[in-house]
């Protein structure tokens, strides 16, 4: 199996940033300082339009928790078919029960939205969970669950802070995946521990943001006025640097 560099973007600059850096695909997000919500449909359009990479489209329409009210979940049954219509080759998305269990029943509906958008479209869609799985109760039952959805992906850090530091659980759900569901690992990853998580769990498939924080353009500033959470700068940009993604792929293809 050729490995997979998958990278997480916010921009079209950061989009461009991981084509020229060797990225396979993208993870689409917006907001990725909170962790990611759902993006516009006119980032989606402009950077399928601008790469030319199969680009999976985050699906969460808030940050926080995973476990959504029904206006919630409504929402993203359509947003689900809307950025599929708009260009996504897959989606990504996880909802929780209050008891941490993975809400199957919630999840069955969005991503059959997804399908059928693609099955009007004429081509296929990839369906990931996405790291709502790290923080469920049970790992292995979330595993089948996943299967029985058809998925064809799961993105996880072995229920760690970070993939290096879960790669026990990791490994083991490799070897429960078999064939039948890529596992792919994020949170924490790059290039120097890539070969190292490689060789731990036996995965083939790397998600990182290879971020770099650049200065604002602005050369006014107005300090003190924060527009958002606290002990965030409003003079930062974060963005995907290609030396990040092009050190990643050459660590990748040394597997």
């Amino acid at each position: 199996m050729h490995p997979v560099l998958e990278v997480c973007v916010d921009s079209t600059a950061s989009a461009l940033a991981a084509k020229r850096g060797g990225a396979d695909r993208l993870e689409l997000c917006a907001d990725l300082i909170v962790g990611g919500t759902t993006p516009s449909l006119p980032l989606l359009r402009q950077i399928k339009a601008e790469t030319g990479l199969p680009v999976r489209a985050l699906l969460r329409p808030r940050f926080g928790d995973f476990c959504y009210d029904h206006w919630e979940l409504a929402q993203m049954e359509q947003s689900a078919a809307e950025l599929v219509e708009a260009g996504a080759d897959g989606i990504v998305t996880g909802v929780l029960t209050p008891e941490g269990e993975l809400d199957v029943d919630a999840l069955r509906p969005i991503y059959a939205a997804a399908r059928r958008a693609a099955e009007k479209a004429g081509r296929p869609v990839d369906c990931t969970l996405h790291r709502a799985f790290d923080v469920c109760r049970d790992p292995f039952a979330a595993l089948e669950a996943a299967k029985a959805l058809g998925l064809a992906t799961i993105l996880t850090s072995g229920q760690a802070a970070s993939a290096p530091e879960g790669a026990e659980l990791l490994r083991q759900l490799v070897a429960r995946a078999g064939d039948s569901i890529e596992i792919l690992a994020g949170a924490g990853v790059s290039a120097r521990n890539i070969p190292a998580l490689a060789a731990q769990t036996g995965a083939r498939a790397f998600h990182l943001s290879g971020k770099q924080v650049l200065e604002s353009r602005m050369t006014f500033r107005r300090e003190g006025v924060p527009m958002g959470l606290p002990g965030f700068s409003e003079f930062e940009v974060w963005q995907t640097s290609e030396q990040n993604i092009r050190a990643a792929r050459q660590a990748l293809d040394t597997l």
